[in-house]
């Protein structure tokens, strides 16, 4: 393998991030058409904040999208709960964690959308928040932030830190490079065995396994009269769910349908794409195909003769997996790497996968190898499994058991995380003199 010996690449990226500076307006600008940024918020992205900097120390955490949004959110609960004159500012990437995360965050916590990496955003930004500690979640290492917020000497850490195979073979062409970038954290708290070693190899200087702080989030809350509402709704139908679907696996699904609609009278399938905005494209699709299709967005309950049942909503998981007994999660049937099927489990659903797992081979492969869930690889075996499941559910029962005895070893990341941080968060948090940041 021909590494990259270059120090010079960091270098590199500040100068092209810095001229592409004036395209910023333009690609924020292309984000909202696509609904991707909330247009009354955009000077966020460039650094402007929208709220005031309250007084007092500071902690920064940034969680990209909502899965580690959700998985992040009980640490700040217990930062705040513990720390009652810290005060908690939140970033993330996406529309639909930062809906997610508002909705959720506790009292002396607030929420700006992160600014893009380019130096005069960064400066900005952190010039206003002028951050103690900062916590990056999994794998987010944006070149222009880290270097900046160290040199103005914040103290940063990884949490819930992630290192894929995948990722780790890219980076050993460019081994100082990241060796840089992971020097800027003082402690790096790695998902697993696997990726403590990786983060190590790379040039981490601290790394300690901590576990995967998703297995102690809690199961995703259901409002009781919706609830009630909606299993009325369905009644004895047989049903199923597709659970955080990337494009390519709605095809895979919609053949799934009609290949178990054959043998089951008013068969329904529920569809949760990953991004929800999503919902409306999918319904169409499917309607083209001839299926009665409803968003859950325009209709709250489910029609006699839906076939289709897209929830295109935020935070409403919890009433899909009390609803179904059995769920297929996505982005395993496309070359994603999977979503997190601990979710599900929590709540008893039996849970199906795809093949390409990667992003989560720890979980699947305990929920596998303990009788929890089942790999497919196809429309076919999709339909085959699910059912079984269906039909019968004392076997889904007995899956979704097997998944949470899977499980319940790995709890316990939360409290390793907040011991392997009290060091950080003591000194941090001392009184002292902040250099002014500079990129």
């Amino acid at each position: 393998m021909k590494k990259s010996g270059s120090g010079k690449l960091l270098a590199l990226y500040r100068l092209a991030t810095r001229a592409a500076t004036p395209l910023a307006g333009t690609i924020v600008a292309w984000r909202i058409r696509r609904g991707k940024e909330e247009p009354s918020r955009q000077n966020e992205r460039f650094g402007i904040p929208s709220i005031a900097r309250p007084k007092g120390p500071l902690v920064w955490a940034h969680a990209a999208s909502v899965g580690e949004s959700v998985s992040i959110l009980p640490l700040i609960r217990k930062l705040h709960d513990s720390f009652p004159h810290l005060n908690i500012l939140v970033t993330t990437t996406t529309v639909t964690s930062a809906r997610i995360v508002q909705r959720s965050l506790p009292e002396r916590a607030m929420h700006q959308y992160v600014p893009i990496d380019m130096p005069v955003f960064v400066n900005r930004f952190l010039g206003h928040w002028r951050p103690e500690l900062i916590f990056f979640a999994e794998s987010e290492l944006w070149p222009n932030m880290l270097t900046t917020a160290a040199r103005a000497g914040a103290h940063m850490a990884l949490v819930n830190a992630r290192m894929s195979q995948r990722s780790y073979s890219r980076w050993q062409y460019f081994p100082k490079t990241i060796a840089s970038l992971l020097s800027c954290f003082r402690v790096c708290l790695a998902q697993s065995a696997g990726d403590a070693d990786r983060l190590r190899e790379l040039g981490a200087p601290n790394v300690v396994h901590t576990g995967n702080i998703k297995f102690d989030v809690p199961a995703p809350p259901a409002d009781a009269s919706e609830l009630a509402l909606f299993r009325a709704a369905f009644a004895a139908r047989p049903r199923w769910a597709a659970i955080s679907t990337h494009p390519g696996e709605e095809d895979i699904i919609e053949e799934a349908h009609s290949e178990l609609a054959r043998t089951r009278n008013r068969l329904v399938t529920i569809i949760a794409p990953r991004h929800p905005e999503r919902g409306s494209e999918i319904a169409n699709m499917l309607s083209a195909r001839g299926h009665t299709v409803q968003l859950r967005s325009q209709e709250k309950q489910p029609q006699r003769d839906t076939a289709f049942y897209i929830f295109d909503t935020i935070g409403e998981l919890g009433l899909v997996f009390r609803t179904v007994q059995a769920c297929f999660m996505g982005g395993s049937m496309v070359r994603h790497g999977g979503q997190n099927p601990i979710e599900p489990t929590k709540l008893g659903c039996a849970v199906v996968h795809g093949p390409h797992v990667g992003n989560f081979n720890e979980v699947y492969g305990a929920l596998d190898m303990g009788g929890g869930a089942e790999a497919v690889r196809g429309a076919i075996q999709l339909a085959h499994a699910m059912g079984t499941l269906i039909d019968n559910r004392q076997k889904a029962q007995l899956r979704a058991n097997a998944a949470q005895a899977a499980l319940a070893p790995y709890s316990g990341a939360l409290d390793a995380t907040l011991k392997a941080l009290e060091p950080l968060l003591s000194a941090a948090l001392m009184p002292k003199r902040q250099k002014p940041p500079t990129a």
